[in-house]
């Protein structure tokens, strides 16, 4: 006879630190997993306090306040299994851990094997790794009232269905837990995770559920984050459920809601049929010395076949790049707008693709949202804004919460005024042109009579040039001090590689939303943006004005017809070669050889001055990277120093490299 069960993993919108919210969404989505007269409900890694807490997982207050959160957690999952994660502390040694909520009660806690230590994870700073075979008691003291819990390499037998943990990363190494409790004959694995969003990383996420599920004969249940819990990191959802190879369900991905649930009914017969037909070695240790017995009654269900899902429906991800790019940095803004209370996006809008492409991707944060939760739910979440309740359209919210201002000099065109004017009006924005030259030409009197002698193109070019760029800087701040809103910083991460970019000008701002992002892929967004788009609600044929004109700075005088390809390289070769050197950490030569290869339309010596010239300013600018305002993760290519990509301010600029590559030829 079938055995079963109605499992359930949930997504949840967490905040680093913020208790009552961070609590709410884990008894909220209990209760909607109720509803659904789900047994088993996984939910994600640190829930309880937030994954991004940095540092203050040093704080002993922090993990008294979880466990309290904890102990609250537990009598709201009467008659069900749930399991939460929340850091805990052991001998001393501080552990990212699952804990097991039984029918009410704390049954126990397991913690994390394998640590994230990579790219912009950084858990070994704070926890300990803890070692396989290993057991444990914590004693936890709540209302002056001692509580003793196991903690350790368990599973759980809960009424006779054997329940086992792999962590985010435990899951994502060689060595995964699953396969030693696969040889306790496990019924069902919780991967409670976090796991930001990055291109083509979901795929990764399918094929270890699936595999887990198939390999160890097990249901398997994959519980992610979502939305921009702590400010750099996107976390897409994208819950699953696999059980023995077959994937029985993925939750939605990208959503505004603060939790989710994605539910499969799995029978356990059929999984233990497949572990006797397994290679998989028969444990001849006594099984007590890692089993957590608990009592649990699992209600019966209709002997059903549980629904499976079309091959076709799990192995293809549903959105192109392009869709997952707008998707991602959409739902990261309106997360970062309502969790820093800021009360709307200031763009300075310069009518060339950077500042476009942030004015678009604010428009698509409301219309996404909106889209996705419903209006009232939209404006719910922003309700600490004082007018808020006062917009009733799509148009009259985008007007209050989106403002652009464009910021001409006498070095400015009709070309990026009308493109910046027709932008905001088509995106229904509040435009504001702004006429600065004055004050530019200010400056330039004002330091000439210092320095004794007028200012001029011939010598003082790079100077020029950034006074205008840094003098757009207090009037964009006050506006945005004005509106109380967040600053859009619009710099992309060909101009940080290359540091071309005005340090105090238009890199002001304190967010930088592309800042992860190259400016190839950039300008290919924006002729889809234009042509195509998000499905429902949005194209922006306008765009035309954008996608037509020759990226500059428009900081000469227009007689130079200055453009960005011509005063560093055409950006493709610059993300190229970015990719190589930076990612890849290939030296000069290899880069240029690399180039050489693909690229045969140019010539030896300009690819080598291309590579030297990339080179020199990546190590000439780092002190720019530095001071860049927080941009999100999209990809392996990302160049932050804080989460990503480390590098010395001073070093020795390849020298030696260099010159190896001006004297190399074949």
């Amino acid at each position: 006879m079938s055995k079963l069960i109605k499992v359930a993993a949930g997504v949840l919108n967490q905040t680093p630190l913020d208790w009552k919210n961070n609590k709410q969404n884990i008894l909220q989505s209990i209760e909607e997993a109720r509803k659904k007269k789900v047994s088993i409900l996984c939910l994600p890694e640190l829930c309880i306090t937030g994954y991004g807490c940095e540092d203050m997982f040093y704080a002993p207050s922090v993990h008294r306040k979880a466990m309290e959160i904890l102990h609250e957690i537990a009598p709201e999952t009467r008659n069900m299994i749930v399991s939460v994660g929340l850091p805990i502390t052991v001998q001393n040694k501080i552990f990212n851990a699952a804990c097991l909520l039984v029918n009410g009660k704390i049954a126990g806690f397991v913690a994390k094997k394998f640590l994230a230590g990579e790219g912009i994870h950084y858990e070994p700073r704070w926890f300990m790794p803890w070692r396989a075979g290993e057991k444990a008691t914590i004693e936890v003291e709540i209302n002056e009232k001692v509580y003793s819990y196991p903690v350790g390499d368990y599973f759980f037998n809960c009424g006779g269905i054997k329940i086992g943990f792999e962590i985010c990363e435990d899951a994502w190494v060689a060595n995964r837990p699953g396969r030693d409790l696969a040889t306790y004959g496990i019924d069902i694995i919780l991967n409670p995770s976090a796991s930001h969003f990055a291109f083509g990383k979901l795929e990764i996420r399918k094929r270890f559920v699936l595999e887990g599920s198939r390999a160890f004969a097990v249901s398997y249940l994959y519980a992610n984050l979502l939305g921009n819990e702590a400010g750099r990191a996107i976390y897409d959802g994208g819950a699953m459920i696999a059980s023995n190879g077959v994937m029985l369900n993925i939750g939605s991905r990208f959503s505004f809601k603060d939790f989710e649930i994605t539910t499969a009914t799995i029978d356990v017969e059929l999984t233990r049929m497949a572990q006797g037909q397994s290679r998989a070695p028969f444990v001849k240790v006594e099984q007590a010395e890692a089993c957590i017995n608990v009592d649990f009654y699992f209600p019966p269900l209709k002997p059903e076949k549980p629904i499976e899902m079309k091959q076709e429906a799990w192995e293809k991800s549903p959105f192109l790049k392009e869709e997952e790019f707008t998707r991602a940095i959409s739902l990261a803004l309106y997360d970062y707008l309502r969790k820093s209370r800021a009360q709307g996006f200031v763009v300075s809008l310069s009518g060339g693709a950077d500042s476009t492409a942030v004015a678009c991707l604010c428009y698509l944060a409301i219309e996404l949202g909106i889209a996705d939760i419903g209006y009232e739910a939209f404006i719910r979440k922003l309700d600490y804004i004082p007018d808020i309740r006062g917009f009733q359209t799509v148009a009259q919210l985008t007007n209050r919460l989106l403002t652009c201002a464009y910021q001409a000099t006498k070095n400015s065109s009709q070309t990026t005024f009308h493109a910046a004017q027709t932008i905001a009006n088509w995106l229904q924005a509040t435009f504001m042109n702004l006429d600065i030259d004055n004050i530019v030409e200010e400056y330039k009197i004002l330091i000439s009579n210092q320095i004794g002698r007028k200012l001029s193109w011939d010598y003082d070019d790079i100077a020029l040039q950034n006074i205008q760029a840094r003098v757009r800087s207090p009037s964009i701040w006050l506006i945005a001090n004005l509106k109380n809103a967040l600053l859009l910083s619009t710099s992309n991460r060909s101009e940080a590689a290359v540091g071309y970019a005005t340090m105090d000008g238009d890199t002001s701002g304190g967010l930088s939303p592309i800042a992860g992002i190259d400016k190839h892929f950039l300008r290919q967004w924006l002729v889809w943006l234009e042509k195509e788009g998000v499905e429902g609600i949005l194209t922006l044929p306008e765009l035309s004005l954008v996608t037509k004109q020759a990226p500059t700075a428009e900081l000469r005088p227009q007689e130079s017809k200055q453009t960005d390809e011509d005063d560093l390289m055409p950006y493709h070769i610059l993300d190229d070669i970015e990719e190589q050197a930076i990612r890849d950490k290939k030296t000069p030569i290899q880069c240029y050889q690399f180039l050489k290869a693909k690229y045969s339309q140019y010539s030896d010596s300009q690819l080598k001055l291309w590579t030297e010239r990339f080179f020199k300013l990546w190590c000439r600018n780092q002190w720019k990277r530095e001071r860049y305002a927080p941009s999100f993760h999209v990809d392996d290519k990302n160049l932050d120093p804080k989460t990503w990509c480390r590098f010395p301010i001073l070093s020795g600029g390849f020298e030696e490299e260099l010159e190896a590559l001006r004297n190399y030829a074949e």
